[in-house]
């Protein structure tokens, strides 16, 4: 089952927090989601990509929820979270949502694992505020910049996709075969988007706004972010999909400016590690998990 929270974001942007697993014990007074947590258990917050929800982690949440809890966050401008059309959407919006969640769930000491665009906003909370991270794990996520190129790569594919999509199907079809970013068939990439579309009265359009997409992205896309990996103090893990986006040269660079990282890789997998690959991407983090404890 899911357990959904909302918690407040910087700006009043409301957030949507979801528990996958079984209920946890509940505060008596049950006005205080903070206090709502089992006893002993440590944290985990997991932090989708760009485009990404927190159902994306619905697989990884269920299983560590024998051992944590183990909260996704929707960010903001995705899943069920506010998309303030004026909003802000800069990396310190982002850094200070997790934050602010952090707090208000009462996860700390946390284990962060973010995917991307989330193991981003990880590292950069982990560099930020050591006092609430005792653990991150870095899914596929380049600390290199991507630059112009990049960007402008990524609107013109947002003005290709055939929107509104007929049915989900055609979602699925499109993602996982016909997309010209789709080097082979992908039938776990297809399953992917298809989480990320809603339902209109002219067919199936994603749940977020592509411009905010793209302005989420421009803020980090043209700088590197090696400063703030050299910041974080806690056990850090780098896992790259070996056909995804983070090289192996570069994975194993981010593992060495860390001052406590490791390094993992999972075969068969490309950028959606954790979705394309679930049993091996925990075979992956496991060593990790056990390394750090249960507090």
């Amino acid at each position: 089952m899911a357990r959904r929270i909302d918690v407040t974001g910087t700006g009043g942007v409301r957030l949507a927090a979801w528990e996958f697993g079984d209920p946890p014990k509940t505060d008596p007074a049950g006005s205080d989601p903070a206090r709502d947590v089992p006893d002993g258990s440590p944290g985990v917050l997991l932090l989708h990509g760009l485009m990404g929800r927190a159902s994306h982690w619905a697989s990884t949440a269920r299983w560590l929820s024998g051992r944590y809890r183990a909260v996704a966050l929707d960010q903001r401008g995705h899943g069920r979270s506010d998309k303030p059309p004026q909003g802000s959407f800069t990396r310190d919006a982002y850094v200070d949502d997790a934050e602010a969640a952090l707090e208000q769930l009462g996860l700390a000491p946390v284990v962060l694992i973010g995917h991307a665009m989330g193991a981003l906003t990880a590292w950069q909370l982990a560099a930020k505020r050591p006092d609430l991270v005792r653990g991150l794990i870095i899914c596929d996520m380049r600390a290199s910049a991507l630059g112009a190129a990049s960007q402008r790569e990524w609107a013109q594919w947002f003005k290709s996709w055939p929107l509104p999509f007929a049915t989900l199907a055609d979602v699925r079809k499109w993602f996982g075969e016909d997309d010209p970013w789709v080097e082979r068939p992908n039938p776990a990439r297809g399953e992917f988007y298809a989480e990320v579309m809603a339902e209109s009265p002219d067919g199936w359009r994603p749940v977020f706004d592509p411009e905010q997409m793209l302005r989420s992205r421009e803020t980090w896309v043209y700088d590197a972010h090696w400063e703030e990996l050299t910041q974080v103090r806690c056990p850090a893990l780098v896992v790259r999909g070996l056909d995804g986006e983070l090289g192996r040269a570069e994975a194993q660079e981010m593992v060495r400016v860390l001052s406590r990282g490791q390094y993992a890789e999972v075969a068969d997998a490309g950028h959606l590690v954790h979705y394309d690959q679930p049993e091996a991407w925990r075979a992956a983090i496991e060593p990790f998990l056990d390394s750090l404890g249960t507090g």
